[in-house]
């Protein structure tokens, strides 16, 4: 099956220029901001373990933007509301559909609100868990069991949750795991090294995910 046109786009800037990445600046009144550190620090091992060629500094971008269509990967994270309009939501579906991949990351209180705004986007489609046998959990770091945990909060498993389209994982929604967390600079939460390890780890698995698929 063909690649949508955005893939193809991201595919050959993969291997050539600096490609951006941005962080969803939405509206409700959680706290999108959330984790200042986490996605530079992202950006910074990608660049170093998996040779990606990502610009230091994240963008911001809002759902309704013509702009979003220019990055690869936009990640969403806060601990709640979540609101999307209309024409924000038809412009996310567009972007998705068009070969774009938004990463959703819940930093603990955003869940009754993201599943909602996440049917706006795909009102005959469901979120669906990732099995661990999923590319996205096996190269270049195996995580055999599937999402890491990174931090604790109601003693639940992390769950991967995704959109597909035409087979390919367009929408990652990432459940009591906290991977931004992990991504920050170590003062911010002090875990171990490991532990930061293991969520800029999986972390590189998806940014590699969206280059290589």
């Amino acid at each position: 099956m063909a690649k949508p046109l955005l893939v193809l786009i991201f595919l050959v800037s993969f291997g050539s220029n600096a490609q951006e990445i941005a962080l969803l600046k939405y509206n409700g009144g959680g706290d999108w901001y959330a984790n200042p550190t986490s996605l530079p620090n992202l950006i910074r091992f990608c660049n170093s373990t998996i040779n990606t060629k990502i610009k230091a500094k994240p963008s911001t971008v809002e759902p309704s933007s013509p702009d979003l269509f220019s990055y690869p990967f936009v990640h969403m994270t806060g601990h709640g509301n979540v609101v999307f309009n209309d024409s924000e939501a038809e412009n996310l579906k567009k972007y998705l559909e068009a070969g774009g991949f938004l990463h959703i990351d819940d930093n603990y209180g955003m869940d009754q609100y993201i599943r909602k705004e996440i049917k706006k986007l795909f009102p005959n489609n469901d979120l669906v868990e990732i099995p661990a046998n999923h590319a996205i959990f096996q190269k270049p770091f195996l995580f055999s069991s599937g999402l890491p945990k990174i931090h604790e909060h109601d003693g639940k498993r992390p769950q991967a949750y995704g959109i597909f389209i035409a087979n390919r994982l367009a929408l990652l929604y990432t459940y009591e795991c906290d991977l931004g967390d992990g991504w920050e600079d170590a003062e911010v939460n002090n875990d171990p090294i490991e532990v930061r390890q293991k969520a800029l780890k999986m972390g590189a698995n998806i940014i590699n995910y969206i280059f290589t698929n």
